[in-house]
């Protein structure tokens, strides 16, 4: 019998330590429901064991289970409660409430560190001042000869891929948007370098991949178990390969700022020969002159800049192929504005094209409502928030469920179908502006709205005078690796038109 007692000395352990836990953070008096299906004190969190594919399902099913309820449930995840909310106005209420991050976001901070994404409310408060300049509607109309010759590239490689049937075209807007996101952010051109290109591509696969499995793998959400696991082994390899790109370029462009005490503005390489500063560049010379960051705070927001850059844009211009494809009737539209604004000319995207552009961003914004790049946010809750229907307990997190947003019946019957149409008219668009949630809803919403969406257009307008695209998204398999992804049926093919 003597074995028993520490067994039963480690079990009232655990059941004090989830007293005090759920002592700390105690219900309020107006609690949304509980999600069904939780467990004594382990609750939901074995849902979440499995891969990325059943991790989407499992948030689906949390997302419908939210909106058959009143916008908001409560789930658990062992002595942690969290809430899951689908409601426009309580995610704009929330977002709004708190600036904190919740504790998830700490297991990118090794790779991007304290930048815009991962940053308390303070430094990031601080963070966004600073930067809002390098994001100036002037400092992004300079990238735009990149934007076109990044763009013509990206033509001439798919070029290889016409009348051979089905391809993977997200692995080449994938190393596309990389190269585009390093000259503009970094003012290195590693087109030339595919050995540099493709392992940085594969180390951030991987990297997305060892977040979301310590996410699901509930028993790595501590430091402590963590240090010692194979995935930290793993995320250490790639860690290696991602910094060593960020760094290198900072020590280069020290030594030039050094020696010159100016930056060069540097050329895009086409024909036009136009201008443009690296937003590193920019950064240094904000550092050197008002002595406000220090190199690693520099590379976090470079390597935040382009994590939160290149995947996305890549994915989002991956999706839009693949829905045009699936509709040739939305995709004879795009290309008959196409021949409006360039008629037969092949001419580089100028910046008075973009706004004539009308159907391309509503495609463009239609793809983002169907697959939100980054489909759900967090927030730690710093007081007890009231709700339309519930009242929020402080110190719980709030897993705001954007992608459900996007699909919320405001949007009408047929919200479930690609229909760019919707975006030409307001009177089809819901009344409530917190439903167009693809950069995020709040304060802290995503600081590079006007890049993407000037790469994007410029990107599309060259890919789509080019080639005709052929898909169905029907058979398109999701799944959750931090962003959403696909896990299969995606495969496209293209035909040079007429």
């Amino acid at each position: 019998m003597t074995f028993l007692v520490p067994i039963l000395v480690c079990v009232a352990c655990v059941l004090f330590s989830y007293y005090l836990w759920k002592k700390s953070c105690p219900d309020t008096d107006n609690e949304p429901p509980k999600c069904p299906g939780g467990l004594p004190l382990l609750g939901h969190a074995l849902k979440f064991v499995g891969d990325s594919s059943c991790l989407w399902r499992v948030i689906n099913d949390f997302g419908n289970k939210s909106y058959a309820r009143g916008g908001v449930i409560s789930a658990s995840i062992g002595p942690r409660t969290i809430y899951a909310v689908t409601d426009p106005d309580d995610v704009f209420a929330i977002t709004n409430a708190t600036l904190e991050k919740d504790g998830i976001y700490d297991f990118g901070k090794p790779w991007i560190g304290d930048g815009l994404i991962t940053a308390k409310p303070t430094s990031w408060k601080n963070q966004r001042k600073l930067l809002n300049p390098a994001f100036s509607q002037t400092v992004m109309d300079s990238f735009l000869g990149v934007f076109n010759k990044q763009a013509r590239k990206l033509v001439k490689d798919l070029e290889t891929e016409v009348g051979k049937g089905p391809f993977d075209h997200w692995t080449y807007t994938k190393h596309n948007t990389l190269e585009t996101t390093c000259l503009s952010a970094l003012g290195v051109d590693f087109t030339d370098d595919t050995i540099l290109n493709s392992q940085y591509v594969t180390a951030a696969e991987e990297m997305f991949g060892t977040i979301v499995d310590r996410f699901r793998k509930f028993w790595l959400h501590s430091d402590y178990t963590f240090r010692w696991s194979n995935l930290k082994k793993k995320q250490d390899a790639c860690l290696k390969i991602l910094h060593n790109m960020s760094d290198t370029v900072l020590k280069i462009r020290k030594t030039e700022f050094n020696s010159n005490k100016t930056l060069p503005e540097r050329t895009t390489g086409n024909t036009s020969g136009k201008k443009f500063k690296a937003l590193m560049d920019l950064l240094l010379e904000l550092s050197v002159e008002k002595g406000v960051m220090n190199d690693k705070e520099i590379r976090e927001h470079v390597d935040t800049m382009i994590v939160g850059g290149y995947d996305t844009t890549a994915a989002v211009l991956m999706y839009t192929l693949l829905l045009l494809g699936s509709h040739p009737e939305a995709q004879e539209k795009v290309y008959q504005e196409l021949k409006e604004v360039f008629g037969d000319s092949d001419r580089d995207v100028e910046k008075h094209d973009l706004s004539q552009l009308v159907y391309l961003e509503a495609v463009l914004k239609e793809s983002m409502r169907l697959y939100p790049i980054v489909p759900v946010m967090a927030r730690r809750l710093d007081k007890n928030l009231k709700l339309k229907n519930y009242t929020l307990a402080a110190g719980r997190s709030c897993f705001l469920f954007l992608f459900k947003i996007l699909k919320h019946p405001m949007w009408g019957a047929d919200v479930e179908q690609f229909n760019p149409d919707r975006w030409l008219d307001p009177a089809t668009l819901p009344e409530n502006s917190n439903t167009f949630a693809a950069f995020g809803l709040g304060r802290r919403n995503c600081i590079g709205k006007t890049y993407a969406y000037m790469s994007m257009k410029t990107t599309l307008a060259h890919v789509l005078r080019k080639y005709r695209f052929k898909g169905d998204h029907t058979q398109l398999e999701l799944k959750l690796d931090v962003m959403l992804k696909p896990a299969s049926g995606y495969y496209v093919s293209i035909e040079k038109w007429h």
